[in-house]
């Protein structure tokens, strides 16, 4: 659980973590800890986090799983079979009629309409029916190891996983999707950091509670220059804001195209 931050984890690495040892596989992985361990203890990681890293091992589904994402390749209207758009429209819709109050003040709190938190909820994890059966510290110090991935983006989201174990914010056994995306949305660890929000008002942030995840979603939105009340199809000010939540454009399409069937 989450406890709201004042403020965000600097979590800008120094150039030594371009200088950190990589591999290809799990050879390498216990060396590349006792250097992560170096950097995160400099970046102010305490104890509970670096006891974690040290536990961590080298998570060899999520390799393979990374190396072989085929359902972004596919051409829109595979790429929606396959991920249920009709079930995730029908159900989205549903879903707004149980609680248009609920949907309707996270537009007029962060400008973001019902019809594409929506969308992102079902497509993440089915409305909360899959959130991921990975370690999430596995998953994402295997990913900031790996040489594929180069050293700063998972370094960083690995960096902030220490620290919310160090908050006692997830724990070192937390459970996530394959690339270490925690909650109903699938948020990497440094969005949380930096989006998260307390969205049911009991004075946590927990991604695996719907209010949170949507109000952090919308927050993310928000954040990467939404704009109340602009179109968000092809062409429309929103659209690039959908490549910040997935750079795949085929999911970027699907995105626009099942909000407005949800949206009332």
């Amino acid at each position: 659980m989450l406890r709201p931050l004042a403020f965000v984890l600097a979590l800008s690495l120094p150039a030594a973590a371009q200088a950190l040892t990589c591999g290809d596989d799990a050879s390498g992985f216990e060396a590349w800890k006792q250097e992560f361990a170096q950097l995160a203890t400099a970046q102010g990681v305490g104890g509970r986090g670096l006891e974690a890293l040290a536990q961590t091992s080298y998570a060899s589904r999520t390799i393979e799983a990374d190396r072989n994402q085929r359902s972004f390749r596919y051409p829109l209207d595979e790429f929606m079979r396959i991920r249920g758009a009709d079930t995730i429209v029908a159900q989205g819709r549903q879903m707004y009629q149980n609680n248009p109050g609920f949907y309707d003040s996270l537009e007029a709190n962060y400008g973001v309409p019902a019809g594409i938190l929506i969308a992102i909820h079902g497509m993440e994890t089915g409305f909360g029916n899959f959130m991921g059966d990975a370690n999430v510290l596995d998953a994402i110090t295997t990913l900031a190891y790996d040489c594929r991935r180069g050293p700063q983006f998972f370094q960083e989201h690995a960096m902030a996983a220490l620290a919310l174990v160090d908050r006692g914010a997830i724990s070192p056994s937390s459970v996530g999707a394959m690339h270490g995306e925690l909650g109903h949305t699938q948020f990497l660890p440094a969005n949380i950091l930096r989006y998260g929000q307390d969205g049911n008002s009991d004075g946590v942030v927990d991604l695996t509670n719907v209010a949170d995840a949507m109000a952090s979603t919308a927050n993310f939105l928000r954040g990467h220059g939404w704009q109340p009340g602009a179109g968000y199809q092809e062409g429309e000010p929103n659209y690039a804001v959908l490549g910040q939540w997935n750079a795949a454009t085929v999911y970027q399409q699907a995105l626009a195209i099942m909000g407005p069937q949800i949206e009332p």
